[in-house]
């Protein structure tokens, strides 16, 4: 599992030190692709298949779901953390989270996010007391 929050910084190159306490689980290669509220997620490429393979079951006649596949499909990037857990996140993935040098790395359970650090604060501070009061309806049964 994925759990906790890590502030690692964006190199010059466009690089990022993945967390040493995921680098086992990311070792075999990973999937970068833009997720929801201008974040990246990082999936393990087995875990990555399984929401492909949920993806492409979809109903393309819905505009709504052959949108989401074009866009997963297009703005996916596998990569292979290099010696010191490094992976480089493409210019058109810095741009699409806003990346700046100060980078947030959170764990989303079955996945990693990366987030501009202004951009999480940000998302917490309008989203914390929602999370704090969530209520089992909205959950779907989750707690």
């Amino acid at each position: 599992m994925f759990l906790g929050t890590y502030t690692p910084k964006l190199d010059d190159k466009g690089r990022l030190t993945l967390p040493a306490k995921f680098r086992d689980a990311l070792a075999g290669g990973l999937m970068v692709t833009k997720w929801q509220d201008h974040s990246l997620a990082v999936y393990p490429r087995e875990e990555f298949a399984k929401v492909a393979k949920r993806a492409v079951a979809a109903s393309r006649t819905n505009p709504e779901a052959r949108a989401f596949v074009r866009n997963l499909g297009a703005g996916t990037d596998e990569q292979h953390p290099d010696a010191q857990g490094r992976i480089t996140l493409s210019p058109a993935h810095r741009a699409y989270a806003n990346l700046t040098k100060e980078c947030v790395v959170i764990g989303s359970v079955d996945f990693l996010e990366i987030w501009d650090k202004a951009a999480w604060e940000s998302y917490l501070a309008e989203n914390e007391e929602t999370y704090s009061q969530a209520i089992d309806e909205s959950l779907g049964g989750i707690v």
